[in-house]
């Protein structure tokens, strides 16, 4: 017998021990997800940058500012995602929802059919819907999604982010994605959601704005 086969074999190693590991990891990382799931496509917070803009924290996540103690919205104006000219500005008068959105986010494409379905039902009433479109590469993306749900107001094109960087600072967080703002009909931010909405929350956050006068 030759001194290779007389040589003693390698215990085996268990395996026991990686795969409770590699299931605890599998673990983690599903609960991430559905963390991330639930809070929106990018982490936020709630602070939107810091800031005194006269928000105030309700109770259902929503933010609103006093009438007479709002920030005034930011020039919003470009390129909507299928090549058209907008400018926010000319929606004043009416009660404007800005939507912030990516075609890659799973809260966005949650909350889209209750976005539209609202729209729908109250731009009759002067409300105006408008998306802000972001880190979308191609356009094409983009219209995509708003072709599967159906959505019939025009989104602006800022795939770097520029136009948001614009709010003052405090208004709106760049990095929590999708973000709802509602513009009163003075063109000032009159509340605020950093996380994605229920059409029930957003018929709620509308409605105040809706009836002042």
């Amino acid at each position: 017998m030759s001194a290779a086969s007389r040589a003693p074999l390698a215990p085996l190693r268990s395996t026991t021990g990686f795969r409770s590991r590699r299931a605890a990891l599998a673990a983690a990382a599903g609960a991430a997800a559905a963390a991330l799931l639930l809070s929106g496509c990018t982490s936020g917070g709630t602070s939107g940058g810091g800031g005194d803009t006269n928000f105030v924290m309700g109770k259902d996540g929503i933010s609103t500012a006093d009438k007479g103690k709002r920030s005034a919205a930011p020039d919003l104006s470009g390129e909507t995602i299928d090549g058209k000219r907008l400018d926010v500005a000319a929606y004043k008068g009416k009660v404007v929802v800005l939507n912030v959105w990516g075609s890659w986010c799973s809260p966005c494409r949650a909350e889209a059919p209750g976005f539209q379905k609202v729209y729908q039902d109250l731009r009759a009433d002067g409300v105006q819907f408008v998306g802000i479109n972001t880190r979308d590469t191609e356009a094409a993306n983009a219209v995509a999604f708003d072709k599967a749900y159906g959505i019939a107001y025009p989104s602006l094109y800022d795939p770097t982010g520029k136009l948001m960087l614009r709010f003052k600072k405090g208004t709106l967080n760049p990095q929590a994605i999708p973000s709802t703002l509602v513009i009163d009909r003075e063109g000032k931010i009159a509340a605020r959601s950093l996380t994605a909405l229920s059409e029930e929350k957003l018929r709620k956050m509308i409605s105040p704005v809706l009836a002042e006068k």
